[in-house]
């Protein structure tokens, strides 16, 4: 009698290495035999829009924390998935206090505040939000652009402080710097969704429009109708105003700075809605002061709150300064958690990261989860149809699906191809 050969078994992961270990923590359990898993809102107190969607597989709680340190006990020994603003950083310490995590999602478009590789050893999925409040982001930057080149808010404050212009010198006088839009240079650095946003915006303006973005291929320039440069160099040579819309890293921190400022043009407006980071503000409070740069509109700042009164930025001329706000509006902030619950809700039905929509780690992930780290087989096949919520929701009925976005993504820039705006 021939010998069939058996069928080998799937090899598993070995617990005796403490590397493997450490990185293995289980599926997430749910379903009638179990607890619901614990999703914690770390540094906000409004659950509202999460809780209708996450109701039935999940209890929603909140802490309003500022750092991993005014995070309640029970969060940090039960919680599965994270949720996240910009307002706490989670450095590969603060992710080893939590003892069951297994995603964070970043309420935003940039994760700059999260370890995503030492979440990635520690089997914690990161995941972002990148579709949403595109359209505000772009009028933003918009809107400061204009203010620089029409000194709209300068304007508006002299009239508020009841300063008296009257005749043709008066006026010339309070209006100094005021500039023609058509026929200038709009360089814009990183063309994802935002960049491109900004592009078609700026053209309707009468933009000359040049963009650099290393992670693109060749052809997107043709399809919108504007001019690509090769090099930071040759970008900020040509624009008369920069503006910034690339994620922020290790490569590309103080991208603004003493060098770079003195390659822009003599008086070159510049302006930031990414990430403050990006820019080295004593340089740029330098350039102000000089009149290298003639003014500047930030959105972000390096250190947030931002205030006027502390910080190389004190007493510069011709500077407009917004509270990280470029992103916000009441439909924007419904749309990004909408999204963000959705993609909490993948990850608890299905496979982590494999279900995950917008997971920015997963390259860091090895092989010790050939079958995706929420077990094997095709996914929990969960149905939460029947089963008592524990999430208090004052608006009982069902669940939502998936949140609907009419966002497109499109490659990421200046770092790796993923996301190159960031809020």
């Amino acid at each position: 009698m021939d010998k069939k050969k058996l069928p080998q078994p799937i090899k598993r992961p070995r617990f005796d290495n403490p590397t493997t270990m450490m990185a293995v923590r289980g599926p997430i359990p749910n379903g009638p035999m179990h607890p619901r898993p614990l999703v914690a809102l770390l540094d906000g107190r409004d659950c509202s829009v999460e809780m209708p969607i996450l109701k039935d597989v999940a209890t929603v709680a909140f802490c309003d924390a500022q750092s991993t340190t005014e995070i309640h006990e029970k969060v940090l020994n039960e919680a599965v998935v994270a949720m996240l603003y910009h307002h706490i950083t989670l450095s590969r310490e603060d992710l080893k206090k939590f003892k069951a995590l297994r995603v964070v999602v970043r309420l935003g478009v940039g994760f700059d505040n999260v370890d995503i590789k030492a979440a990635a050893e520690l089997g914690i999925a990161v995941c972002n939000v990148p579709g949403y409040g595109v359209e505000e982001v772009a009028d933003s930057t918009l809107c400061l652009i204009l203010n620089l080149y029409r000194r709209t808010y300068w304007l508006a404050n002299l009239v508020k402080e009841d300063k008296k212009i009257t005749g043709p010198e008066g006026l010339r006088e309070a209006a100094q710097g005021s500039a023609r839009i058509r026929g200038d240079t709009l360089g814009i650095v990183g063309l994802g969704r935002i960049g491109t946003a900004v592009a078609l915006r700026a053209k309707v303006f009468g933009f000359n429009v040049i963009f650099y973005d290393p992670y693109l291929s060749d052809g997107i320039e043709k399809s919108l109708g504007i001019t690509r440069v090769y090099t930071l160099q040759d970008l900020l040579f040509q624009s008369d105003c920069v503006t910034l819309h690339c994620n922020l890293n290790e490569h590309n921190h103080h991208l603004i700075n003493d060098y770079t400022i003195k390659q822009m043009r003599p008086g070159a407006f510049l302006v930031n809605t990414a990430r403050g980071g990006l820019v080295d503000e004593h340089a740029l409070g330098t350039a102000l002061k000089d009149g290298r740069i003639r003014a500047a509109a930030l959105d972000v700042h390096e250190k947030e709150p931002f205030t006027y009164q502390s910080g190389p930025l004190k007493e510069c001329p011709n500077l407009i300064c917004t509270p990280h706000s470029a992103f916000f509006s009441d439909q924007s902030v419904t749309e990004l958690r909408e999204m963000a619950a959705g993609e909490i809700r993948r990850a608890i039905v299905g496979r982590i990261p494999d279900s995950l929509r917008n997971c920015v780690n997963k390259e860091y992930f090895t092989s010790a989860y050939p079958d995706g780290m929420n077990g094997s087989g095709p996914g929990y096949g969960y149905n939460p149809v029947g089963v008592h919520s524990t999430t208090m929701d004052p608006h009982p009925g069902g669940p939502h699906g998936t949140p609907h976005s009419t966002l497109g993504d499109t490659p990421n820039h200046l770092a790796k191809p993923e996301s190159s705006e960031v809020h």
